[in-house]
Order: structure tokens, then sequence, then C-alpha cells
């Protein structure tokens, strides 16, 4: 079980037609996909992207600290607070680079245990910095903040998307590892697999179909 890449963040959100207005406004993102439940913005579909569920409001943070973009151009961070307890860091990133999700920070009681948990999904070691451990998961960061988060039950964070080169052999890895898979899916681009992460999160194993497009 080796993801490659952080695919994507799935939020709920109360507007996810103001929330796309207002990150396009601010990146060079676009819609890629829009459904009656959700909004897909991003740079590109090979790059990592936002859906945007539509989801009764108000939402709460929860564990969700925050979801940072690498902007190429930029030269200071800067952040953009959203609806929905939703905050959208803007962070300086390789000026080869992309515009691409850089990280997700969680508040979690035990950062250690944490990452521990999150070596067994398949995530590499970081070192942390600034006291605050991370892994890594191709270009992208999960940072792992101490604290403790106020329990909700309308949280902004819906799942997070990594990105498998097959779905066959990570179905089996989880086996091996004893992860329980929730749910599958297939959908008309993609195969998925669900699976209870560390912490509350919700982990999909994605796997993009040969004929995956989006407009």
């Amino acid at each position: 079980m080796k993801p490659t890449a952080l695919d994507h963040v799935a939020l709920h959100v109360s507007d996810p037609e103001s929330v796309t207005r207002a990150l396009c406004a601010r990146l060079p993102f676009r819609v890629l996909e829009r459904t009656d439940e959700f909004v897909l913005v991003g740079r590109s579909p090979a790059l990592g992207k936002l859906t945007l569920f539509r989801a009764d409001g108000p939402r709460e943070r929860g564990s969700l600290v925050r979801v940072g973009i690498g902007i190429p151009c930029g030269t200071t961070r800067a952040t953009i607070d959203l609806d929905d307890e939703l905050a959208v860091e803007l962070v300086p990133a390789d000026p080869d680079g992309d515009v691409d999700l850089d990280h997700v920070a969680f508040l979690v009681p035990d950062p250690e245990e944490s990452e521990r948990r999150w070596l067994r999904f398949g995530l590499e070691p970081e070192p942390p910095v600034g006291g605050v451990r991370r892994v890594r998961v191709g270009r992208s960061l999960i940072e792992l903040h101490a604290g403790s988060p106020e329990a909700t039950d309308r949280p902004v964070l819906d799942h997070l998307g990594l990105l498998v080169d097959s779905i066959e052999e990570t179905r089996r890895s989880a086996a091996e590892r004893g992860l329980e898979v929730t749910r599958e899916v297939e959908a008309e681009s993609s195969y998925a697999l669900f699976v209870g992460g560390p912490d509350g999160v919700e982990v999909e194993y994605i796997e993009h179909k040969p004929s995956f497009a989006l407009a």
C-alpha cells in the first residue's frame, strides 16, 4: 500500500458555489466537475483538488486546522478564511512547480501516536518542523498539531483522497494490515475504497481509470 499523491480533500460546506467563487478569485482554479451534490475545483485533474460537498450549515472545524495550497509565485503565507470554519492557507512553493495541495493540518491529542497510525496507511515519515510531527504522501504533507479538537457531528472535513496505482493491491494490503474497508465505489472514471483512518479521518484510496478525464 503506497499512495502516490494527495488526490483531493473532500469538504462539507453550506454553499459550494460561494466557496468556489472565493477560491477561483484568489487562485488559478477552475471548476473541474459540478453535480447536484458537489463541486470539484482545482488547477487541473492531475493535481490536488478540493471536493466541496453541499451540506447543511453552519459547519464546524473539528480536527481540521487548515488546507494548504502551494503557490509557485507566492512570497509570503496568506490565509483565506471561508464560510463554515474553512481556512485555506496559501504557501510559497517551488517556482518550477504548479498550484497544488501543499498540506492538510489536523489537531490531534497525541501527534506521535497519530504519526505511527498514518504510516500504517502507506504514508512516509517526514522530519518534524517547529515541534510539529508530519507525514508525507507524494508532494503533500499531513501536519499533526498537538491539541484537543472539539467533538462535532457537523465537521467541515469529509475525507482525504489518496491516489493509488491499483485498487486491487490496495485492498489486499489493507486486509494484511487489518484495516477495515467500509465501502467501495466504482465511478465512471475511477475505483475507490474507503477506510476509517487515524483520529476519525476517513481515507479514500482512489485509482483513476485509463479513461480518466475531466473537462
